[in-house]
């Protein structure tokens, strides 16, 4: 049976292979891909503090493509090392509380207090999810299990601004960010604790 995590390793790799190979013909480094990445998203973030969700639902997509391009192009080239899977790690967590932080600033600003605080419950939620990883694999666990990854909030997050013309949009997207990545928190506590308890 087909998992989850298979199907989306199996989608972003059909979506990357073609660039990726292009990619290897030429010096740019996966660590370069990372930091371009982190720097687009940075200004995703400037964008979205400033009020242009829809602009900034774009801008977060194509990082997300730099984000997806720098371990295809580590594999297929072989430049994998270990500081630079730590990089796109430590990179991705930056710009994931990076994104949210703009939108919570963002709702503090125009005074809306809850949407503020939602967006903070989806930072909690989404840096659980991945400190359990982490801890899970620093004990020499595998812990690729997860119904709610980086990738899908991403994914969700963008939606919501792309339709936040919709006003209820974005907070709809926060909300099931905040729900799923508990969840998932919950659900990688679980697996450390079976995986454990022998």
């Amino acid at each position: 049976m087909v998992t989850v995590q298979e199907l989306r390793k199996d989608l972003a790799y059909r979506i990357t292979l073609p660039i990726a190979r292009l990619l290897a013909r030429t010096s740019i480094t996966p660590n370069a891909l990372s930091w371009i990445g982190f720097i687009i998203t940075v200004a995703a973030a400037v964008v979205i503090y400033f009020g242009h969700t829809f602009a900034g639902g774009w801008v977060v997509l194509f990082a997300g493509l730099f984000d997806m391009m720098d371990g295809a192009l580590a594999r297929i080239a072989n430049r994998s090392t270990t500081f630079g899977a730590v990089l796109d790690s430590t990179l991705d967590r930056v710009s994931e509380g990076l994104l949210l932080l703009a939108i919570l600033a963002f709702y503090a600003v125009n005074g809306n207090a809850g949407w503020a605080i939602l967006s903070g419950a989806a930072i909690i939620g989404s840096f659980m999810v991945s400190y359990i990883r982490a801890r899970g694999e620093g004990i020499g666990l595998e812990m690729k299990e997860g119904w709610f990854t980086r990738s899908e909030r991403v994914i969700v997050l963008a939606l919501g601004l792309l339709l936040s013309t919709f006003t209820i949009a974005l907070p709809i997207a926060l909300g099931i960010i905040v729900v799923l990545s508990f969840l998932t928190a919950g659900q990688r506590l679980f697996l450390v604790w079976r995986k454990t308890r022998h």
